[in-house]
């Protein structure tokens, strides 16, 4: 059996990459489980100093591992260029602040000595999706194996050339072997990964179908998992907002990615007194993305990564348009070979259509008009997600309430797009998922936090 890699500017197949067998894998499962007998012993400044490597060695072929993200996925060129950088950086971020997140915390008690370690679990299984084919994983690889857990990377099948480069890429910063290593099998392998008696928690970004499976899995085994789920992220763009910086902020989140990122700008929430002239600066702004070759380094929009996905996206938009919704720009499939399809924008948009209810994975922006401010904070959070969300006011004061008492998300921003941040925690609440990837939290979720006692 094959997992095969698809050119989605094309529709042409890139490569067939012969995926593990059953003994392979487990063979791979249980050289990893063995290098976790002694990459805990390392010192942190060792595991940093790795880092750092790592952090020069994607630096150094930015361009080669950009053009092969671009090439399996479709993403503009420069993105995938900018998301090879935030990987450095999330690496060099953790050398920096790694042990210092890690370090024993003394806890005054009745005991002469006591305080809280926090050490690693073991294996951990990172299933990771095709749109963001190296942040994805390195999110969840660095923190991990900075906390001294070992790693496999199951990744998704249309990126596989990614995800074998990914393991070059940290054998090459001279980590110790099997400490990270990739497997290639296809998504019906997953549970019997999860099975391994070696794996002792998961990783999963993806759809909430499949975190749902994954999480289903894990807890009949006792196993902790970190779901980064589906979104429906709202924007809510008040009447004193600066219509013009909002509606520039709006696209721009929309079509990241060429609109397929979790955290992508969904559905636009906008005070009816304002509506038609947002929505107007939105179409004019939109109009302007124009779709090309995803390798032309001037490119801002590529093909979506599948054309199975780009067809399950236009369904969603004629069946919204059946329940009512008007289709201001695009909802057409290009006569042209590959995963093409033109930015999109909806209106009259309510709850009960897919472009409300349903995370539209793609370039396609819903714009909901709400009578005030009340309403509009009440249909952004009318969702079965939770992962983003993002206020647009002049007042920072009122903006900030918002965003932290009254919208019901994992991240909440004041007049900026919603973005991951090594920084900062990342995930999302409801069905977008539960536990947190980044910042401290992040590299807290796969260790035992264990309390010493000392009489």
């Amino acid at each position: 059996m094959s997992l095969v890699s698809i050119n989605p500017a094309t529709g042409k197949v890139i490569k067939e990459y012969q995926q593990h067998s059953i003994r392979e894998t487990r063979s791979i499962i249980d050289k990893v489980a063995i290098a976790f007998n002694k990459w805990p012993l390392t010192a942190f400044n060792e595991r940093a100093d790795l880092l750092k490597r790592t952090a020069v060695v994607l630096r150094n072929k930015k361009e080669q591992w950009g053009k092969l993200m671009t090439l399996e996925m479709g993403k503009p060129l420069k993105e995938s260029m900018a998301e090879i950088e935030k990987c450095a950086w999330a690496c060099e971020y953790y050398a920096d602040w790694g042990s210092s997140f890690l370090k024993n915390e003394i806890i005054v008690t009745d005991a002469s000595k006591s305080f809280v370690t926090f050490q690693p679990l073991g294996v951990i299984l990172a299933i990771m999706p095709w749109n963001f084919p190296f942040w994805q994983a390195f999110r969840c690889l660095v923190p991990a194996l900075m906390a001294g857990n070992t790693v496999i990377l199951k990744h998704a099948s249309n990126v596989s050339g990614c995800a074998l480069a990914i393991e070059d890429i940290i054998r090459e910063a001279g980590f110790p072997e099997d400490v990270f290593r990739t497997l290639l099998v296809p998504s019906a392998e997953v549970n019997k990964l999860i099975e391994h008696a070696a794996v002792k928690a998961v990783s999963l970004t993806g759809s909430t179908q499949a975190g749902k499976k994954v999480a289903a899995k894990a807890a009949g085994l006792i196993k902790k998992a970190v779901l980064e789920l589906g979104g429906s992220d709202p924007y809510l763009i008040l009447e004193d907002a600066d219509l013009e910086e909002a509606a520039e902020i709006c696209v721009n989140s929309r079509l990241i990615n060429t609109g397929q990122s979790c955290i992508a700008a969904k559905r636009f929430i906008v005070v009816k007194k304002v509506a038609d002239e947002f929505t107007g600066l939105m179409l004019e702004k939109m109009k302007l993305r124009k779709a090309d070759d995803p390798m032309n380094p001037n490119t801002v929009l590529g093909p979506m990564a599948r054309t199975d996905l780009r067809d399950q996206l236009h369904l969603q938009v004629l069946k919204s348009m059946e329940a009512g919704a008007k289709c201001l720009l695009g909802g057409v499939v290009p006569e042209t070979p590959g995963a093409w399809y033109l930015p999109t924008i909806l209106t009259h948009v309510k709850p009960s259509m897919p472009a409300f209810d349903e995370e539209l994975f793609g370039p396609v922006a819903a714009i909901i008009e709400a009578k005030d401010e009340e309403q509009a904070i009440a249909l952004a959070n009318d969702t079965i997600f939770g992962l983003g969300a993002a206020v647009f006011t002049r007042n920072k004061q009122r903006g900030e309430e918002i965003a932290t008492t009254k919208l019901q998300a994992g991240a909440c921003f004041v007049n900026a797009l919603v973005k991951s941040d090594p920084r900062l925690p990342f995930g999302g609440i409801k069905e977008s998922g539960y536990g947190r990837e980044l910042g401290v939290f992040g590299i807290r979720e796969f260790v035992n936090i264990k309390s010493v006692y000392i009489n």
